[in-house]
């Protein structure tokens, strides 16, 4: 069984926080040989999508970025852990996710995210467009999408 929690910076507990950061480090730093400062500024105004196993080990997260005065949500920091993959679990985070943003910011017009170009198709398959051509950050090719929505 799968729990989902989805809590704001200042609800994470210190065992949360340390598991969203040790998994965002292992993949994004890591595994993708990308170095950057992972942690910044936009946790602290992030709800935070974590799914969890019976054990309450994180396996999935995201987080859901407002801007624009809550017009606009940003998906970010999308990841499964390398154990839970290859069974769905992005699909279902994704889902979760756009669920939790239309439910927090119902008068958001859209939805947008900086996915790496890999995950473009992914990404589609949810209603994403384009919004730019691919591009470099921290040496990993993305690219913008957004996902309009009718409010």
């Amino acid at each position: 069984m799968t729990q989902v929690d989805v809590k704001k910076f200042s609800e994470l507990t210190t065992q949360e926080l340390f598991q969203i950061y040790k998994l965002r480090v292992a993949v994004f730093v890591v595994e993708q040989k990308c170095y950057y400062q992972e942690v910044d500024d936009d946790d602290l105004i992030s709800y935070h999508i974590m799914f969890k196993d019976k054990d309450g080990q994180l396996m999935a997260y995201s987080r859901i970025i407002p801007e624009d005065n809550n017009r606009v949500a940003r998906i970010g920091r999308v990841v499964v852990n390398p154990n839970n993959r290859g069974d769905g679990l992005g699909r279902k985070l994704i889902q979760t996710t756009l669920a939790e943003s239309r439910e927090l910011f119902p008068k958001a017009s859209k939805i947008v995210l900086a996915g790496q170009e890999y995950l473009q198709n992914f990404y589609h398959s949810f209603g994403f467009k384009d919004v730019s051509d691919v591009y470099l950050e921290d040496g990993i090719p993305h690219i913008d999408m957004e996902l309009l929505e009718q409010n």
